[in-house]
């Protein structure tokens, strides 16, 4: 056991080995990021379909607008309160992929420092295995002019007229992945074939159990 000011980690009684062999899987973080309006919700979903029903793996997905209405609810969108819900957002899906599940999230999380963050959460071993757990950067890239004519929420017209303030890509910056696992152009692709990226990559590493025929 790991004592911390006056809190204990207690271990489960299973080890990652032992769920990841039940499951049939390993867990691990896919995390996309992009501008909102790069499609990023739009893929994740579709790749948490596919990853369930025919891949026959257990996956989950976690969005950024639907942490706001409850582990986040608190927050706002400041640089501070951005690195926040980047924070807990990583700490989520890390006991998610600890669980031998795949967390896909989908976060603008536009700082390169958070994503990093998220990434070495995943790299330090939980107390009581040897190894890390995987963490794929899905870059889903779109120039923001291509994201702000698509604006199905018009956000993007209401952060032109300083309606919205500390918008990503008109008065907040955003920051592009320098080494993503995968980077998808999401200018004018399919939904299937950006998934299908994904999925490819995942079997490609091993990281999901063969296709049933």
């Amino acid at each position: 056991m790991i004592t911390k000011r006056n809190i204990t980690f207690h271990a489960s009684a299973l080890t990652r080995s032992e769920r990841s062999e039940l499951r049939n899987q390993r867990g691990l973080t896919i995390w996309l990021t992009g501008l909102s309006a790069s499609g990023k919700s739009t893929i994740a979903v579709e790749l948490e379909r596919q990853l369930i029903r025919d891949r026959g793996v257990h996956a989950y997905r976690l969005d950024g607008d639907n942490i706001r209405f409850g582990l986040c609810k608190d927050l706002g969108f400041s640089e501070k309160d951005r690195n926040e819900n980047i924070r807990r957002i990583g700490e989520v899906a890390k006991l998610f992929a600890d669980s031998a599940t795949i967390a896909i999230t989908s976060f603008i999380s536009p700082y390169i420092a958070d994503r990093q963050i998220a990434r070495d959460l995943h790299e330090v071993p939980t107390p009581g295995e040897e190894t890390g757990l995987p963490f794929i950067e899905v870059f889903v890239d779109v120039p923001v002019e291509v994201a702000e004519k698509r604006d199905p929420k018009g956000l993007y017209k209401k952060a032109r007229t300083g309606e919205i303030k500390n918008f990503t890509g008109i008065s907040a910056p955003y920051e592009k992945p320098l080494n993503p696992e995968i980077h998808i152009e999401n200018y004018d692709l399919p939904v299937e074939d950006a998934v299908k990226q994904i999925v490819d990559y995942l079997d490609a590493q091993g990281y999901l159990p063969p296709k049933k025929e």
